[in-house]
């Protein structure tokens, strides 16, 4: 058996495989792979924008705290 038979077997063993059970929802309806909705566009980008600029704030507000704190600020 030459090399390339030889490797192509497994690949159409994982194809048959693959095409044997078809994915069913629990669910049913629409799937949806994001566990919040974001239909509103404007809405749901004033969110994110809102959360990464608080999370990454906090840790120059942390510092300058720090600084205050000892008098230095």
């Amino acid at each position: 058996m030459s090399l390339l038979a030889r490797s192509a077997a497994p690949l159409r063993q994982v194809a048959l495989r693959s095409r044997a059970a078809p994915i069913r929802s629990v669910h049913g309806g629409e799937y949806k792979h994001i566990p919040f909705d974001y239909d509103k566009k404007g809405v749901f980008g004033a969110k994110v924008a809102s959360y990464l600029i608080f999370g990454f704030s906090i840790p120059f507000v942390a510092a300058y705290y720090q600084l205050s704190k000892s008098g230095s600020a």
